[in-house]
């Protein structure tokens, strides 16, 4: 969109009544009668946002006039900068381009000066500009777009409502500068209480992301080069995409009121329920908040998700239930920042993790699909919901030696085996289900999913570290549903940053 070409005139707005005028005559033309409602609005689109941008420049060009004339009639005003110095000179006519989600405006202000000194524009803090061409609008509008779809998307669907006021690479960067005040805002959220009686769970997860080179860790990218070194395979297996990923590191947290379950609510019987005893429903979660990180460790994460945890529940009074799925380190890292927060902690399996490596036992005996898989695989897993996943490990043991299975034959039931000896203490479901515990990492993985698998794992998609980290962190704002009071907090912020007074390194920077 052409830029206006701002004017000296002593009527406000007339270059907007004169513009509105013009678009009623349009509309009322026997040249517009014949137009479709499609045509109507195709013009009204582009008209009636250039009307906008003259209304705005409209107002900015007065401002500026009036600033003019202040100092022009010798009026005194003491302008101190940031470092406490005063400006001593005043020189009218500095002007710098805004793009606003109309188009392109001139903003003319007068600019305070002295020795040695950076200028200082008073309207540059009145209007709370930002510090490159981009309005804070335009930014949220940016955000907005690029968080749900790819770069390519969102640039187009920027410029189809707002002109060509913004590249495709200065979109990313604003997304980078946009997520920068997510850990003090989090920070300063105060959550929803609850009564004791509720649950509090944590849930964590890990999911690969694939990366540029450069963004990789470094013990991935020694691989990929050594990999690159020994020479290409001719062809790699299915959805594998090796040494190209950095884990990101996913966690919720969330409440759930009471649900009492019975092991055969969760375990259908073979041939299906009957009519006559219902499965009772599970819990469900409430207040969810999620966050994850490519950049920060997995002990940053899992402490981040405990603090909202401590949020919730400062004084220890709920149960505190904590859902993995088996990696150790994972389990490791929960242990510690329990042990050094001095919260006791129901860890739990999650429980569909199990019930896979069930199945995969149920069909060392019995074909797959048939009546004799299912009826085992219920049994069983039904006893371990019931609290004896011990017995079960060593009846499964037993019936491969009954049955004098061979080494191939036998090693999806040992690796059942050896994951239920492995983690006989987070295998406690029975105390989940009197307690009315969840027992699926169902919340975090549908996090996984959505805050990473539906953006950053779309096809072809390479990603920059800092430009995956701000995607992933925003879209879990706007999981959370905190993107509003995010960005007035993130205003606020970069208005002090910006715009700082000369006491301001005494206090901390607060919205």
């Amino acid at each position: 969109m052409t830029p206006y070409d701002t004017h000296a005139t002593t009527a406000p707005f007339v270059r907007s009544f004169s513009a509105f005028e013009k678009l009623t005559r349009t509309l009322s033309g026997a040249d517009t009668s014949a137009w479709t409602h499609a045509e109507l609005e195709e013009h009204l689109d582009v008209a009636g946002r250039d009307l906008l941008r003259l209304l705005l420049q409209d107002h900015l060009d007065p401002r500026a006039r009036r600033e003019a004339e202040q100092v022009r009639a010798g009026a005194r005003l003491d302008v101190v900068g940031p470092e406490g110095c005063v400006r001593p000179w005043r020189e009218a006519g500095h002007s710098r381009w805004l793009a606003t989600v109309f188009g392109l405006v001139r903003v003319t202000r007068v600019a305070h000066r002295g020795l040695g000194l950076g200028n200082v524009h008073p309207a540059d803090v009145s209007l709370s500009l930002p510090a490159g061409r981009h309005s804070t609008a335009l930014r949220r509008l940016a955000v907005t777009e690029a968080v749900r779809g790819s770069f390519d998307q969102a640039h187009a669907a920027v410029t189809r409502r707002c002109g060509n006021v913004l590249g495709k690479r200065r979109l990313e960067e604003l997304m980078v500068a946009a997520a920068v005040d997510v850990d003090s805002f989090y920070r300063t959220q105060i959550p929803v209480p609850c009564s004791r009686e509720m649950p509090l769970v944590v849930q964590i997860d890990g999911k690969g992301v694939v990366m540029r080179p450069k963004a990789l860790r470094v013990a991935t990218r020694q691989a990929a080069a050594k990999a690159t070194a020994g020479g290409h395979r001719g062809r790699l297996a299915p959805g594998e995409k090796p040494n190209r990923k950095r884990m990101a590191t996913v966690a919720c947290v969330f409440d759930t009121r009471p649900a009492p379950r019975r092991p055969h609510d969760v375990i259908h019987p073979p041939g299906g329920r009957s009519s006559e005893r219902p499965a009772r429903p599970g819990p469900r979660a409430e207040n969810k908040w999620c966050t994850a990180s490519l950049v920060r460790s997995p002990e940053q994460v899992i402490a981040a998700a405990f603090d909202q945890a401590q949020a919730r529940d400062p004084k220890h009074l709920r149960p505190w239930v904590v859902l993995v799925d088996g990696a150790r380190h994972q389990l490791d890292l929960i242990t510690a920042e329990s042990i050094r927060r001095g919260v006791t902690l129901h860890v739990l399996l999650d429980f569909v993790h199990v019930a896979e490596y069930v199945w995969a036992a149920a069909h060392t005996f019995h074909k797959p699909g048939t009546t004799e898989a299912e009826e085992w695989a219920a049994d069983h897993l039904t006893a371990i919901l019931a609290g004896h996943a011990a017995r079960i490990a060593v009846q499964m043991t037993a019936q491969v030696d009954r049955e004098n299975l061979s080494i191939a034959r036998r090693e999806a039931v040992d690796a059942c085996q050896r994951h239920l000896v492995g983690h006989l203490d987070q295998l406690h479901y029975n105390t989940a289900l009197a307690g009315v515990w969840p027992i699926a990492t169902g919340a975090v993985a549908g996090a996984c999913r959505h805050l990473i698998a539906a953006r950053l794992d779309i096809t072809g998609a390479r990603w920059g570290l800092h430009g995956a980290e701000a995607v992933l962190r925003l879209r879990a704002l706007v999981s959370n549903g905190d993107l509003d009071t995010y960005w007035r907090y993130h205003l606020a912020r970069e208005h002090k940053r910006l715009y700082p007074t000369p006491n301001q390194r005494n206090y901390t920077l607060t919205a």
